[in-house]
């Protein structure tokens, strides 16, 4: 992040969260994505299928707040 970033203007059920808040979200959605990408859900095909799945939609959240 350079020195112009800003968090992202995040609302939950028509709260609008704080600087700190958006910043926990923001985090925990890149640590989802680490700890898909090295655990992920089971070697199964179901486990691999949900896998892909939420790392798809986590990527797409992910893209939301730093853009």
């Amino acid at each position: 992040m350079n020195d112009k970033y800003q968090e992202p203007r995040i609302t939950i059920n028509g709260t609008e969260l704080t600087a700190g808040q958006s910043m926990t979200v923001r985090v925990a959605i890149s640590s989802f994505i680490i700890n898909m990408q090295s655990d992920g859900l089971g070697d199964d095909e179901h486990g691999k299928i949900m896998t892909a799945a939420y790392l798809e939609r986590a990527r797409e959240v992910e893209g939301l707040l730093v853009k």
